[in-house]
């Protein structure tokens, strides 16, 4: 694999659902070691477009290539195997279980049986390397903690971890601190840089504006199913993304001082 390669790109692609257009030849790309944030209005395509690099949704024309290699992913364990992970909102979370059964949930590691028939769990190998990723992460939170009996921001680390300890490319987040207060928004956006850092790419979906230039090095708009901007988060502005968003191009002028107060 070459090293500048995307790590996961998508090339025009194109989505509809009826006469419904949701994507109109979407282009999108995320390489090694960076946050991207996605954003655009609501129906600008942005679950769409999650849905088809998460393996959920089938595009109806375009190409999707992962380290330069083109994939077709027909459900959600296909893009798995490819490295990618998604937390999505509802965290898809098992309340009843504890931590370390959640990072494992679909993915149990058993003892072996007798006479070569699958055996009984093991928790404590579970437990063991659920501790090890959350440790990696920072997340400070015993492997044998009830779900239900966790904050918001404590089950949204959870979901991270679990994402980070399976996905060797990609994590899609959407809307990570959308239900979170500020002391447990503080604590997942260090997590999802700790993801960034330890070499894993993290796509943030955020309808956050100040929070996505705080976090994300890169940002893209999609509008109206189409990629219509993309620039690094250090040269743009709260007001350069709303224009990109409602008109389709990002203002330049966030270097000069205006005297006309913003409307957005």
């Amino acid at each position: 694999r070459m090293p500048d390669l995307p790590l996961i790109e998508a090339k025009s692609i194109a989505r509809h659902f009826g006469s419904v257009q949701a994507l109109q030849g979407a282009d999108f790309h995320v390489n090694r070691g960076e946050i991207v944030a996605l954003i655009g209005d609501n129906g600008a395509g942005k679950s769409t477009l999650v849905r088809i690099l998460s393996g959920t949704d089938r595009p109806n024309s375009g190409e999707i290539r992962v380290n330069g290699e083109p994939v077709l992913f027909s459900s959600p364990q296909d893009a798995r195997a490819a490295g990618i992970e998604t937390v999505y909102q509802d965290l898809a979370l098992a309340p009843d279980l504890d931590a370390a059964s959640n990072l494992f949930l679909g993915r149990e590691v058993f003892k072996p049986g007798l006479l070569g028939r699958l055996g009984v769990l093991d928790r404590a190998a579970m437990a063991r390397r659920a501790r090890e990723a959350m440790s990696r992460l920072g997340v400070q939170i015993r492997p044998n903690a009830e779900v239900f009996k966790l904050s918001g921001g404590q089950r949204q680390s959870v979901a991270v971890a679990r994402a980070a300890a399976w996905a060797t490319n990609v994590i899609f987040m959407d809307e990570p601190t959308a239900a979170l207060g500020v002391v447990q928004t503080r604590g997942v956006l260090d997590l999802i840089r700790r993801v960034r850092d330890a070499g894993t790419a993290v796509v943030l979906i955020s309808h956050n504006l100040p929070q996505v230039l705080e976090i994300a090095d890169r940002v893209v708009v999609l509008r109206l199913g189409r990629k219509v901007a993309e620039a690094a988060s250090s040269d743009i502005t709260v007001d350069d993304l709303v224009s990109a968003m409602t008109t389709g191009s990002l203002r330049r002028w966030q270097h000069q001082k205006t005297g006309n107060p913003s409307n957005d």
